[in-house]
């Protein structure tokens, strides 16, 4: 379940170059669906190709560096990082981040609980700190095992806790979205906050990982 990807090669081509199935086949509903509102969209003026485009590239454009230097900053300023637990939303416009009408949480993992994200109905994920979620927390294996057997999950993706932590599992929706804080790796006492920020990874941010070690 952890792996993103799978190889589908089926040796080379007689180009030289691994085999890649087309991916030309049929548009689905909702691809026939995107491009009648988008040209909609274009032919009654409401926006223009262009502004549809940097749109996308501003959505491409976002990745885990986001929340991780977000991570970061809780972890060098106390006041913060009280802000980002208290109020999360408003913590994180300081880093030009504006999630709209949607409810961001920040969850802090401590000695004594580990927090664990998913969305047991769909894929609701905080993208603008995140970038795109992950091909395994939109499958029905993550969806449902996260919230009956989350030990189990998290021993898959190499997290292995002790007995006496509590797990918090914390079901995202289409109007509230969590962020985990992860527990400060010890040995970082004195890092700035740009070599702590490089610690934090996506699926820590999640709870299905940890901060890495200096």
């Amino acid at each position: 379940m952890p792996h993103d990807h799978h190889d589908h090669q089926h040796g080379p081509s007689p180009s030289g170059h691994p085999y890649r199935a087309d991916n030309d086949g049929p548009l689905t509903y909702w691809q026939r669906m995107e491009i009648a509102v988008r040209e909609l969209l274009v032919e009654k003026g409401h926006m223009t190709a262009a502004e549809i485009s940097a749109q996308i590239d501003a959505m491409d454009e976002r990745s885990p560096a986001r929340g991780a230097a977000v991570v970061a900053r809780a972890w060098s300023d106390p006041d913060f990082r009280a802000q980002l637990l208290e109020d999360a939303s408003a913590a994180v416009r300081g880093f030009g981040l504006d999630i709209g009408p949607l409810n961001l949480i920040a969850v802090e993992n401590t000695d004594r609980v580990h927090n664990l994200v998913v969305c047991t109905l769909c894929s609701c994920y905080p993208r603008d700190l995140l970038g795109l979620p992950p091909d395994w927390y939109k499958t029905r294996a993550y969806r449902s095992r996260a919230v009956f057997e989350p030990r189990k999950v998290l021993r898959e993706f190499g997290v292995e806790l002790p007995a006496d932590t509590t797990v918090r599992v914390h079901d995202s929706t289409a109007d509230m979205r969590y962020v985990v804080v992860p527990a400060r790796p010890p040995g970082t006492e004195g890092m700035t906050e740009e070599a702590l920020a490089r610690l934090v990874t996506r699926d820590a941010m999640i709870g299905t990982g940890l901060a890495k070690r200096p």
